[in-house]
């Protein structure tokens, strides 16, 4: 069986090998989006939208997980998912300032980041930092570790072991 970052590899020439990423992920990346929002049709439509920018940026994946895409792909669905609610922010201020009714709209479930501010204050420095970094700043191993004066596998521990902890703190599951 082929590693995540051999299919992209692949999927540069290769719709196929697109499509076999897209299988391995399509209900992981659903889930993700559906507890988000709380609403099925907004779940698909962000899922679509998820694989649509993970293809049209498919070329430029680096593999920094020994392999896998997931977290290139949920990177993507989570600023996918943040792009719709700036969008649906604007739209309905927009409708606001033309006295238009206000159209229903999902709203995504934002209790997935109750406690996120205290749990990352409890992080020891170096992981806080190294998330901040990767995450917030969306840097490449490569410049986390350069930031923080260490190696680039050095840098992916410090941001998986925050995360995980941060997943442990919080009793939520992040992917499916």
């Amino acid at each position: 069986m082929r590693s995540d970052a051999d299919l992209l590899a692949a999927a540069r020439t290769d719709a196929g090998a697109f499509r076999e990423l897209y299988d391995r992920y399509a209900d992981r990346v659903l889930g993700y989006h559906l507890r988000r929002s709380r609403d099925d049709d907004a779940a698909h439509e962000l899922t679509a939208e998820t694989f649509a920018q993970a293809w049209l940026v498919r070329a430029r994946f680096r593999d920094e997980c020994g392999g896998s895409a997931g977290p290139w792909l949920f990177g993507i669905a989570r600023n996918v998912l943040l792009a719709s609610v700036r969008r649906r922010t604007l739209e309905a201020s927009a409708r606001e300032r033309l006295g238009m009714p206000a159209a229903p709209v999902a709203e995504p479930d934002e209790s997935w980041l109750d406690g996120l501010d205290e749990a990352l204050h409890e992080l020891p420095e170096s992981q806080r930092e190294a998330i901040r970094l990767r995450v917030l700043d969306d840097l490449e191993y490569a410049d986390v570790a350069s930031a923080l004066g260490t190696t680039p596998a050095a840098a992916r521990v410090r941001v998986h072991r925050g995360l995980s902890t941060l997943r442990a703190r919080l009793g939520k599951d992040t992917a499916r």
